[in-house]
């Protein structure tokens, strides 16, 4: 093995390390920032958990859309949110069946279902252009305000047979922001865009190495890595039995996935993407809409079902190298 395949193969590993440990410290001084606005736990996880975790989709996305590797600009927003809906969310539902509600399946799962959908649509012609980036993006500040409509209007809500609010993770966490959580606020965002344009290049040199196509790079090993603080939340939050957390932070950062860092991408330039996009975006229709049904029946995600969801993100894995 060369010098350069073990020096990119390193530079992975400590973007990775970079992505995860900036998005942790991110995600923590956002929740105190819930706190502070009063909000729910779920509240939390559909929006700024679940942007925080976001943070190295993002920062990956945008740096390969301004690096002109589209491929993996976009291939890392459709990996991410198979592997947040299969492998993630499946294992959340092997260790503990995981309680949901009516509104994170009627209204958040319809919304994301209905976005990648509409993303489908979009790739058809094999490129993202610059009015659908726009088209996405708005979506997505049309949802801000849907939920904070619904907040006023109805209240935040809990999952269907709630636990006790007195044991709330956002309850427990300080009324105010100290000195220090402002400076991990800061390192944080500093990790994850110097682990985000690491990744990419280290990335897109692996793949010229071993002759594997960006887009099969992107929506695997890319994806995995920057689903790294989505896993380490969701999964902590579930094992707690904070389950509105957990289910409400992988949606909500694959709805933030789809609308804000594949939408801010397309804003900044047009993203022509190979053909394996069509049918990987197909398979996370399909998963979606598994996703949605399996949180409906009896409002929880049994185990054997989580057993599914992570077949399903296993097969995507293996069918996408082998179309390679």
């Amino acid at each position: 093995m060369s010098w350069s395949v073990l020096l990119n193969a390193s530079l992975v590993l400590v973007s990775i390390l970079l992505l995860w440990k900036g998005s942790d410290w991110l995600v923590d001084s956002a929740a105190k920032v819930g706190r502070r606005l009063g909000m729910s736990e779920v509240t939390v996880g559909l929006t700024i958990m679940a942007f925080g975790t976001s943070a190295p989709e993002f920062a990956v996305t945008i740096s390969a859309a301004l690096s002109g590797k589209t491929d993996i600009s976009v291939g890392n927003v459709v990996g991410s949110n198979i592997f947040n809906l299969g492998i993630i969310l499946g294992l959340c539902g092997m260790l503990i069946p995981l309680r949901t509600n009516r509104e994170v399946v009627y209204r958040d799962g319809s919304i994301l279902l209905g976005t990648t959908v509409v993303l489908l649509w979009f790739l058809s012609d094999y490129k993202l252009d610059r009015w659908e980036g726009a088209v996405l993006f708005g979506g997505l500040v049309s949802y801000l305000l849907l939920l904070l409509v619904w907040r006023r209007k109805w209240g935040d809500y809990q999952p269907e047979d709630a636990i006790d609010p007195a044991r709330s993770m956002i309850a427990k966490l300080p009324a105010r922001a100290t000195t220090g959580d402002v400076m991990k606020l800061i390192a944080g965002i500093l990790g994850v865009i110097v682990g985000g344009h690491m990744l990419v290049t280290a990335a897109a040199a692996l793949a010229r190495t071993f002759g594997v196509s960006e887009w099969t790079i992107a929506v695997t090993i890319v994806a995995a890595g920057t689903s790294a603080p989505e896993m380490a939340t969701s999964i902590t939050a579930a094992v707690k039995g904070f389950h509105g957390m957990s289910v409400g932070n992988l949606v909500g950062s694959d709805l933030f996935n789809l609308l804000g860092v594949l939408g801010a991408a397309g804003l900044m330039r047009e993203l022509p993407v190979s053909s394996g996009a069509f049918s990987s975006v197909g398979m996370l229709c399909v998963m979606v809409a598994v996703v949605v049904i399996f949180m409906r029946t009896g409002w929880r995600i049994y185990r054997w079902e989580g057993a599914v969801l992570i077949l399903f993100g296993i097969s995507r894995w293996v069918l996408d190298f082998m179309g390679h």
